[in-house]
């Protein structure tokens, strides 16, 4: 067992056989949250099981060796705490919060659903509908599908492109024995991370995951499974999707930088300024100053192989490409000009105070510790965090801003009429 202590009150634990336990103990809280993290999801899917990763996510919670799904959702409901889960392109977690004394009970229900599943066919042809009406949830929420949309025209190849839910054809076209063999080669503990946070210590944290046999030897492998390389994003192209709404969605995106590195801090404060709020640069000018939209803003997503960046607008179809045209014209504004002096000591504040405030409470916490590792990202304290962000100069801003935000580099998705009028 390898323990180093990360911060004051943060520390992490590797096993021989590859499992990595992390904590941050909150004195001043009565609750603690903790998750398990497993390094299998949709990115290592193949096209036709899509959707496989997150609909084994949904069986765990039909039943174990030890529960049923109606005692899994008791377990900790009954004493005020709350159990969940998703996936995503990278991960698979499974996360409780609870009070401080049930942390061990958190734990045992959570190991119970990753290492025991029954994953039975009766429960699968039930669970299959769930899953076909969460799609239909989508489908039915524009705003959502067109990021959807977006993924698949940067990466149409590979599985970050693909749909997290999958789609009817494959979710309907997947069985048990699918589930079993995603389980199998993804669910063991060297494919693992364990993060907690709350009113704990990291040794009643490494007692409790022992007794689970977190840390038993293991025939797997210590390491995660390698994910496919990620061929270069599609760039600068115009795609409509026709469908039958009130708005017109578009989705400007471009492919960025992966978690672990450094300037994705510079990536964030120019987000930002330029749609992070009602005083950036987007909401000023697209809605207050062109009345062109209710909803605008920009993002950021960070994953283990790359990252992506990009706008969001709804508007009226009549006025989807005049839109599409100003937003444009800010991107180059922005790619062009950087950020200096003011505008860029504003934008850096704004990252600061949201860091922070990012980290008010044990469940936001550990997401961080667990990122670190599904990540594989150095750990940097908070103090650290910040200095990054304070130090940061025009210069290293604004060589971000010319790459990422140049206007002929953005892929531009719109959902909508007649396609959205973004078809070129």
């Amino acid at each position: 067992m390898d323990t180093v202590r990360l911060d004051r009150e943060i520390h992490r634990t590797t096993a021989p056989n590859g499992v990595t336990v992390l904590s941050e103990r909150v004195p001043t809280v009565r609750s603690a949250a903790i998750g398990v993290w497993v390094r299998t999801a949709s990115a290592n899917e193949p096209r036709p099981k899509m959707g496989v990763s997150h609909l084994l996510e949904h069986m765990v919670f039909k039943g174990t060796e030890r529960r049923t799904a109606q005692e899994i959702a008791l377990a900790l409901e009954s004493r005020g705490g709350s159990l969940d889960a998703y996936t995503s392109r990278d991960s698979t977690a499974y996360h409780a919060r609870v009070l401080d004394a049930d942390l061990p009970r958190a734990l045992d229900v959570i190991t119970d659903m990753i290492r025991r599943p029954v994953l039975r066919d009766s429960d699968l042809s039930l669970e299959r509908q769930v899953v076909l009406e969460e799609i239909s949830t989508v489908e039915d929420t524009p705003d959502d599908e067109v990021f959807d949309l977006a993924y698949q025209t940067l990466w149409p190849h590979h599985p970050y492109g693909f749909q997290i839910l999958g789609t009817r054809e494959t979710v309907s076209a997947l069985s048990a024995d699918d589930l079993k063999h995603v389980h199998a080669r993804g669910y063991y503990p060297g494919n693992c991370i364990i993060a907690a946070a709350g009113n704990l210590t990291h040794e009643a944290v490494l007692a409790e995951a022992a007794k689970q046999g977190w840390f038993d030897p293991a025939e797997q492998p210590a390491t995660p499974p390698p994910l496919d390389p990620v061929p270069p994003a599609v760039r600068g192209v115009r795609r409509g999707f026709a469908k039958d709404t009130a708005q017109t969605h578009t989705v400007f995106a471009t492919d960025t930088i992966p978690f672990a590195d450094r300037r994705k801090y510079a990536l964030l404060v120019l987000s930002n300024v330029f749609g992070g709020g009602m005083s950036s640069r987007l909401f000023q000018r697209i809605r207050e100053e062109l009345g062109l939209a209710y909803a605008v803003y920009s993002f950021t997503s960070f994953y283990r192989s790359v990252g992506m960046a990009g706008v969001y607008v709804g508007t009226q179809p009549p006025r989807a490409v005049e839109a599409i045209d100003a937003i444009s014209a800010e991107f180059a504004r922005l790619a062009r000009e950087g950020l200096t002096g003011p505008a860029l000591e504003d934008a850096k504040q704004q990252t600061l105070g949201q860091l922070m405030l990012s980290l008010e409470s044990p469940t936001s916490r550990m997401y961080r510790l667990a990122g670190t590792a599904v990540y594989a990202e150095a750990y940097r304290s908070l103090d650290e965090v910040l200095r990054m962000v304070a130090a940061l100069t025009a210069d290293e801003v604004s060589a971000i801003a010319a790459e990422f935000y140049a206007p002929e580099r953005q892929t531009i998705v719109s959902l909508g009429p007649n396609g959205g009028g973004a078809a070129a």
